[in-house]
């Protein structure tokens, strides 16, 4: 049964062959398509693969005209450095960031950001210091502009894990950081990898009862080889979901294989959108026949390849 029409997202990287970039500027356009919120762009600790993360950016608002949410992470930023990828990003016209802390890498440099808490104040304070006010054009006077009191923001999401940091030392440390994230002012939360729709819904049950009031939003991934399946189990530190495991390895076809992925995806959202999530967010790994697969059987699209 096709479900209520709801916001979507999707997540890309910067392609890393010259064959994945000749193949990407056709998903893009399948992608935007389908009217989605926004495109999210990952970018490396440190900003690392910079320049390949600020091309995808440019080719997403000049090709697409969606607005785009760029990834930024703690992992080895000093706040100059910080604040320099984030006046970037400003000057070229993005004002969505996903502030994450990151996972520590062995050759990024010292870091003086602890928290994705302080970068989202990080974020906030260098768009105030670059606007620190609004212009308002007075009318019948042409070139003449007011000073508002208020003045441009940016928009910063935050990551949420589910089922808790990988890194937790305590039971509800993901809950007290998530907590601290909204009050940094992050106004939206986006869901790392799970697998059950069941920890979803006692995971913002949790969430509320501690305080939390900004927007959960579901990551979704289609699942469509064993292959993929171990990855994104190595970058969730998720328990394995047997049911899906044991389905796509026994599974002899690539076709056959596609089709377990994208069934279990389509449920899987059908059972967070029954559960009141607000949105969805489609981790795509660049390409965009499984995503829209899922999108069209949830009746969020028209057609499988919309024009």
């Amino acid at each position: 049964m096709p479900v209520p029409r709801v916001p979507h997202s999707f997540e890309l990287y910067p392609p890393r062959t010259p064959a994945a970039a000749a193949a990407l500027p056709a998903a893009l356009d399948a992608l935007a398509a389908t009217g989605p919120s926004w495109f999210s762009v990952t970018f490396g600790a440190a900003g690392s693969g910079t320049d390949a993360s600020f091309d995808l950016v440019r080719l997403l608002r000049a090709r697409t005209g969606v607005e785009v949410m760029a990834h930024l992470t703690c992992a080895g930023s000093s706040h100059a450095q910080a604040t320099a990828l984030v006046r970037r990003f400003l000057d070229d016209g993005v004002h969505r960031f996903l502030a994450v802390r990151g996972d520590r890498r062995d050759d990024a440099g010292p870091t003086d950001l602890r928290s994705a808490a302080e970068l989202v104040q990080l974020i906030h304070r260098v768009q105030a210091e670059r606007e620190p006010w609004a212009l308002h054009p007075l009318p019948g006077l042409p070139g003449v502009q007011s000073i508002g009191e208020d003045r441009p923001r940016a928009h910063v999401a935050v990551a949420a894990f589910v089922n808790g940091h990988p890194d937790a030392r305590g039971r509800t440390d993901h809950l007290d950081a998530l907590l601290a994230k909204q009050v940094a002012g992050a106004e939206l939360a986006i869901t790392q990898l799970f697998f059950h729709p069941e920890d979803y819904v006692a995971f913002v049950q949790r969430a509320r009862r501690w305080g939390v009031t900004i927007p959960i939003v579901p990551g979704v991934l289609p699942v469509t080889s064993p292959a993929r399946l171990r990855r994104a189990l190595e970058l969730s530190g998720e328990d394995e979901p047997r049911d899906l495991a044991i389905a796509l390895e026994i599974e002899p076809t690539v076709e056959g294989q596609r089709e377990i992925g994208i069934a279990h995806a389509t449920a899987f959202a059908e059972a967070l959108l029954a559960a009141g999530a607000p949105a969805l967010h489609l981790y795509t790994f660049n390409q965009s026949d499984a995503v829209l697969e899922v999108l069209h059987r949830l009746g969020l699209i028209h057609t499988k390849e919309p024009a």
